[in-house]
């Protein structure tokens, strides 16, 4: 099921314990969006916890996993003194109120004792950068330093590659760290515009065919059905055209039409009932007769799968 969920992402965070590390399930998981060339960012969790080590889990994903990991973050204290997060691409301290459990934040100064430590984690994340990045190479051997306007898209550009893992930190119970976190997925992890188009073959030649984001003709993929009060939930990702309440869409496999009646779009528990799904998005379809994992729904006018 992981397998299945990771086919159909542009982007994954990765979470892993501040005090735990890389355990053997993240190894497996990580092994899995290898295969998927899923672009990540990685997110040191828990770092309020006794026995968090920042720097010991970052060593974890480059001497276990292989992974191409640089922090963009450090973090201000640990374990019952964690406070807030460095931003090394700004050079900016965001200290959290303990009284609003991470819902208000300062942004200002690196704090003083962290200054040292900061610059150096900086100048470590831009010449990695500008070592992997031709892009911003010039700039960089000219000034010696890369401004935030200039890093930003460069690490875009690696992370979509696959060149790159961002690794920030913080506490997601506390809300520590997760506005930062949230920025740097709009900032870093790619579009569904980033990604290479999707391949099948067609039904009536079995050539193989390529389906691009911003093709009209409908292409979508079962990946998940999960029981539901309401009935079953057949979530899909649409790859291009769009998923259209009250249309009729075509399973090459079963070589049958079905009709949509209602699809919804989920956050965690929280469901939205939507009228249509474009391409990029993943939602649900409630009650499908005869779809299952793996069916693709397309258009039958030009049918694959």
């Amino acid at each position: 099921e992981v397998e299945r969920s990771l086919r159909v992402l542009d982007g994954a965070v990765c979470v892993f314990c501040a005090v735990g590390g890389v355990q053997p399930q993240s190894e497996t998981v990580w092994r899995q969006a290898d295969r998927y060339n899923v672009p990540r960012l990685a997110f040191v969790n828990k770092m309020d916890r006794m026995g968090a080590d920042f720097e010991r889990v970052v060593g974890e994903l480059k001497d276990k996993l292989k992974a191409p990991a640089c922090p963009v973050e450090l973090p201000i204290g640990s374990a019952e003194t964690f406070a807030g997060v460095v931003d090394l691409v700004n050079m900016k301290g965001i200290v959290y109120d303990e009284a609003s459990e991470g819902k208000q934040f300062v942004v200002g100064e690196v704090p003083a004792e962290l200054r040292d430590a900061a610059e150096l984690a900086r100048a470590e994340l831009v010449e990695r950068v500008a070592d992997l990045d031709e892009g911003v190479m010039e700039a960089y051997l000219e000034k010696g330093d890369l401004s935030a306007e200039e890093l930003v898209p460069a690490v875009r550009r690696l992370v979509v590659a696959g060149r790159f893992v961002p690794v920030l930190c913080g506490s997601a119970f506390r809300d520590k760290g997760v506005q930062p976190l949230l920025d740097a997925v709009a900032d870093y992890l790619p579009s569904p515009m980033d990604r290479p188009p999707v391949a099948g073959k067609d039904l009536k030649t079995g050539e193989a065919v390529e389906r691009r984001v911003d093709d009209p003709l409908l292409s979508a993929l079962v990946f998940k059905i999960t029981s539901d009060p309401y009935g079953k939930l057949f979530f899909v990702r649409v790859y291009s055209g769009s998923l259209k309440k009250g249309a009729n869409v075509f399973n090459p496999r079963t070589k049958k039409r079905e009709r949509v009646m209602k699809m919804v779009r989920l956050f965690a528990d929280d469901r939205t009932e939507v009228d249509e799904l474009s391409a990029g998005d993943i939602g649900a379809i409630v009650n499908l007769k005869e779809a299952t994992t793996g069916d693709t729904l397309c258009a039958e006018m030009k049918p694959c799968y």
